[in-house]
């Protein structure tokens, strides 16, 4: 065993130690003992957004703070498991490791695969019979089925989209795509004058969905779009609020539409600048 790896080990091991002491009726954290696996499912979510959001600026420091918040999520999950017998660390580890070894049989084993493509075709066909999906099954809408259970719903969204796409359930040109959108937009208008809230919903989702469709058509990403613009919203609004020398709550709508406007051209120009 390397240094690293016995570093590593070393390391694992005084987090277990440390989340199991939170966890001690006899002088651990009230907020560690109060925890239950459901009370932690946001923490998990939001820590893999941070986690996400440091790897995509490269900012090294920030990215190990938060992959090991994110490790903090499943040792504490485990150890809440391991307090009722239900599971330990040891079972998730071997239970990946054993996954990764049997879904890569062309590393681990005799299969014979040249490309990303084959690797992919391959991993689908493992999972599927893992799972017991059969030629009866139907196996493209389970698929569909776990990602709108698993997924945040712009990623699973996008995802269904792709997988309907690829077996041709797709609209000819992107011109109906817009039909689409149009059709949906007027439904959700008629919903919002006179249906209830669940069928105004239902219309909401339905034009959402088609927006979706249509990023997919001009190759955009709708889940980092709506990321850039609520990056966008938030820095624009710091710059109003900068200006504000009372309440925002004191400012009418107007001149708030005016500072918005102007922080709009400032981050613009700042923009143009870098550039």
């Amino acid at each position: 065993m390397s240094d690293s790896e016995s570093r590593s080990l070393t390391a694992l091991q005084e987090l277990i130690e440390v989340v199991a002491k939170l966890r001690d009726p006899d002088g651990g954290c009230p907020w560690d003992l109060a925890q239950t696996p459901q009370t932690l499912i946001p923490h998990i979510i939001e820590e893999a957004y941070e986690t996400a959001d440091a790897i995509r600026k490269g900012d090294k420091d920030a990215i190990v703070e938060e992959l090991g918040d994110l490790l903090l999520q499943v040792v504490l999950q485990a150890q809440i498991a391991s307090e009722s017998s239900q599971f330990t660390l040891a079972e998730i580890a071997e239970g990946i490791t054993e996954k990764l070894i049997r879904r890569h049989p062309h590393v681990f084993g005799d299969v014979e695969i040249n490309s990303v493509d084959e690797v992919n075709e391959n991993w689908e066909k493992i999972k599927a019979a893992e799972k017991g999906e059969t030629d009866k099954t139907p196996t493209l809408a389970s698929k569909m089925s776990r990602y709108a259970s698993t997924l945040p719903p712009i990623a699973a969204g996008i995802k269904i989209s792709q997988k309907a796409a690829e077996v041709n359930f797709d609209w000819d040109s992107a011109d109906g795509v817009w039909d689409k959108f149009h059709e949906e937009m007027a439904e959700f208008e008629h919903a919002l004058k006179h249906e209830d809230k669940a069928a105004q919903e239902s219309e909401l989702g339905d034009i959402m969905f088609v927006l979706i469709q249509l990023a997919r058509w001009y190759g955009l990403d709708a889940s980092s779009a709506l990321q850039g613009t609520n990056q966008r919203f938030v820095q624009r609004f710091a710059l109003v609020e900068a200006k504000c020398d009372r309440p925002l709550s004191d400012y009418s709508p107007e001149e708030l539409d005016e500072l918005w406007n102007q922080a709009k051209v400032m981050l613009a120009k700042q923009k143009g600048d870098r550039q």
